[in-house]
């Protein structure tokens, strides 16, 4: 259930039928516009395919310029209330603007806002939280339920659909995955606009994983979603690893390294936990699609990793190396993990 209506940001296209995108956010103060730009190289190396940076002001605007100069990915341009803001970063040559359209005053100022969105090509994300309902559509509900949320994310983009702007991506997140999951599900049912999925407040970066994981997979699984964000208290390089890793765990996202490793148990007699944490790191950066298994028994480590394209099973201080269930090579444990990676250069 995609969305049927595409928008483009800079080169990345969200809904009607284009890949779900990975999102992530500068949390360097904008004032710091080398430290800014040096976490943008880092998302964008990291694979984060639209950065979105906070403009608090004015003076922000001026972060537009080099970032755009360093990376190669769409920027996105974080605006509340103050719509002069918006149109300094339209002509700056912002990508995309994140903006509630009830939140900067009259029709007059959101007609400026289009026209300048308009002219440029610039999607305009509403992004509607737990925290930004109207007084009104709180009081009908009581509490921030879906229905609210949705309600009023479907009211800010009547705002600009009375100006024929649809070039619209709707957002509704909550702390609570089970709020958030059927705030779009309402959504996906109500309108064609493409939809960014995050789970807001999520938390630090274990339990932020393990909600995301939920709200977005429970959604992306069934067809809903167009661009995600994982929403972690850390360094945001770790968002887009997590996202990433998301996608590719439902099979939204086949590229890249598939990582399998067993719980260990009493069979095991080397430090597999240690090896599984090294492998995985060092494939970080992997860029082949192939699927890499970590077992800790040569009993059966292969066998149950047969469908794997490389993997080792560990013994009592030694380890094989195995191809789709065939044992390759015996090396020591001390040996085992750059073995491993020597064979995965060669595939």
């Amino acid at each position: 259930m995609s969305s049927k209506i595409k928008v483009k940001a800079g080169s990345v296209e969200i809904g009607g039928g284009a890949p779900v995108s990975v999102q992530s956010m500068v949390n360097v103060p904008s004032t710091d516009i080398e430290g800014s730009v040096r976490q943008c190289e880092a998302l964008e190396k990291a694979g984060c395919e639209i950065i979105r940076i906070a403009i608090p002001d004015m003076a922000a605007v001026s972060l537009i310029e080099p970032i755009k100069k360093a990376v190669s990915v769409p920027i996105v341009a974080d605006i509340h209330f103050d719509y002069r803001l918006a149109l300094e970063a339209a002509a700056a040559g912002i990508d995309k603007i994140r903006i509630n359209p009830g939140n900067i005053g009259s029709d007059d100022r959101v007609h400026e806002v289009v026209r300048a969105c308009r002219a440029r090509n610039i999607p305009i994300r509403i992004g509607v939280n737990s925290g930004s309902l109207e007084k009104n559509i709180l009081a009908k509900y009581g509490s921030p339920t879906a229905e609210a949320l949705c309600e009023s994310a479907l009211y800010h983009a009547s705002l600009l659909e009375k100006f024929d702007f649809r070039d619209i991506v709707l957002s509704m997140k909550s702390s609570t995955v089970s709020t958030m999951i059927r705030a779009y599900e309402l959504a996906s049912e109500r309108c064609d606009y493409p939809l960014h999925l995050g789970v807001t407040e999520a938390g630090t970066e274990r339990m932020g994983l393990i909600k995301s994981a939920a709200g977005l997979g429970s959604l992306l699984l069934r067809g809903i979603g167009d661009t995600v964000r994982v929403s972690l208290t850390d360094d945001p390089v770790k968002e887009v690893y997590a996202a990433k890793d998301i996608l590719r765990a439902i099979d939204i996202d086949r590229s890249g390294v598939k990582f399998i490793s067993c719980p260990t148990c009493g069979r095991t007699r080397i430090d597999l936990i240690g090896i599984a944490n090294e492998v995985q790191e060092r494939l970080r950066t992997c860029e082949k699609t192939i699927t890499v298994a970590v077992m800790g028994c040569v009993v059966n480590g292969p066998g149950e990793a047969r469908e794997a394209d490389i993997g080792i099973a560990g013994g009592d201080g030694v380890g094989l190396i195995f191809k789709k269930g065939e044992i390759v090579r015996k090396v020591s444990e001390s040996e085992l993990v750059d073995a491993l990676m020597e064979e995965i250069d060669k595939l």
